[in-house]
C-alpha cells in the first residue's frame, strides 16, 4: 500500500511541478561541524541558499527557511535553538537582532567553496 501511495505521489508531484524522476534523487549529504563559529557560518550558508539561487531576494521570503524562527522570532515546535545561537544576546530581542546582523554580509566565496567541498566529500571543515 505504501509503495503504491508513494508512486501515486511521485506522479502527482511531477505533473504538478512539470518535472520527471523521483523527488528524492541523490544521496543525503552532511559534514562534521568542528567549531562553534562554523555553526553560525553554516546557518548563513543554508539560509542564504534561496537568495543565491535567486528564488527569493531575502532569506525571510523563503517559506521553508528557519530564518523566520532564528531572525524574526516566529514560534515553532520543529526547531530547538542551539546554545551558541542563544548566546548571541542576553534577551530574545538581542539574540534576534544579532542573528539578523550576521546576514548583513553575504557568505564569502572561499567559505562557500570550503563548505561545498566538505559536504561533497563528507568531511569536516574549519578547525
Amino acid at each position: 500500500m505504501m509503495l503504491s501511495m508513494g508512486r501515486m505521489y511521485v506522479r502527482y508531484y511531477n505533473y504538478t511541478y512539470q518535472r520527471s524522476g523521483t523527488p528524492w534523487e541523490g544521496r543525503y549529504k552532511s559534514c562534521l561541524i568542528q567549531s562553534e563559529k562554523y555553526l553560525l557560518e553554516l546557518h548563513r550558508y543554508i539560509e542564504l541558499n534561496p537568495v543565491r539561487a535567486e528564488m527569493d531576494d531575502e532569506p525571510r521570503e523563503y517559506s521553508w527557511s528557519s530564518y523566520g524562527c532564528n531572525a524574526l522570532g516566529v514560534e515553532t515546535e520543529l526547531q530547538t535553538p542551539h546554545e551558541l545561537y542563544l548566546a548571541l544576546g542576553k534577551t530574545k530581542n538581542e539574540v534576534l537582532e544579532n542573528y539578523r546582523q550576521l546576514f548583513k554580509t553575504h557568505v564569502e566565496v572561499e567559505l562557500l567553496k570550503e563548505i561545498r567541498n566538505s559536504v561533497n566529500k563528507g568531511l569536516g571543515a574549519r578547525k
